[in-house]
């Protein structure tokens, strides 16, 4: 498997689907590794779309980096305020 250099310039998300028995929490620190690597002026969505069309046909589908992948494209839930004085009343 080979990906596009701007897909993953450093490969890590190649080398991901590579490692015998990569778990979840893995997965998850080398995504947050790639994404931060990324340079400030690409969109994560887009590029996360771009790695799911690329490796998607390579890989079985349960594999916990297309998981993670496919996790990355939801909107994170709307943070709610907890705590403080107006959160016990």
């Amino acid at each position: 498997m080979t990906a596009e250099p701007h897909f993953d310039p450093k490969g890590l998300i190649r080398e991901s689907f590579a490692i015998e028995g990569i778990t979840a929490p893995e997965c998850r620190s080398i995504f947050l590794d790639w994404a931060l690597g990324l340079p400030q002026e690409r969109d994560v969505r887009i590029e996360v779309q771009k790695l799911i069309a690329h490796y998607a046909p390579l890989v079985p589908d349960r594999h916990p980096m297309l998981e993670t992948l496919r996790a990355a494209l939801h909107e994170p839930a709307t943070p709610r305020r907890r705590g403080g004085r107006s959160g016990r009343f």
